[in-house]
């Protein structure tokens, strides 16, 4: 059984349901240490009863997390040389190498 578009539309409408074609160039999911890339798909959002709904359909690439470094703000820079009388770059070394901890870096040169 074939059913027409328009009547479909009326049909839905009537349930409280809604639905929205998107024009989605990339879709990610993030996993746990992977995600699932979607290159070129075909997106539909759905309302229904006041939630949203996302259908994704098309070829997903499974590929490795991009995990790019973090930084030290400046804030956390200035605290670690208010505290230990250091160098901005003594600062920035420290914090990267007690993986942007405060403490940890504080007490690292405390102890030079």
């Amino acid at each position: 059984m074939k059913l027409d578009p328009k009547m479909m539309r009326k049909a839905m409408s009537q349930l409280g349901m809604s639905q929205e074609e998107l024009a989605a160039k990339e879709v990610r999911i993030v996993l746990d240490g992977k995600q699932l890339v979607f290159p070129a798909p075909n997106v539909i959002r759905v309302k229904m009863g006041g939630e949203m709904m996302y259908q994704i359909t098309g070829a997903a690439e499974e590929r490795p997390l991009e995990t790019t470094p973090a930084e030290p703000s400046k804030d956390d820079i200035a605290t670690v040389m208010e505290q230990t009388g250091c160098t901005e770059e003594q600062a920035k070394t420290a914090l990267d190498e007690h993986e942007l901890d405060l403490a940890a870096a504080i007490l690292a040169l405390k102890k030079e």
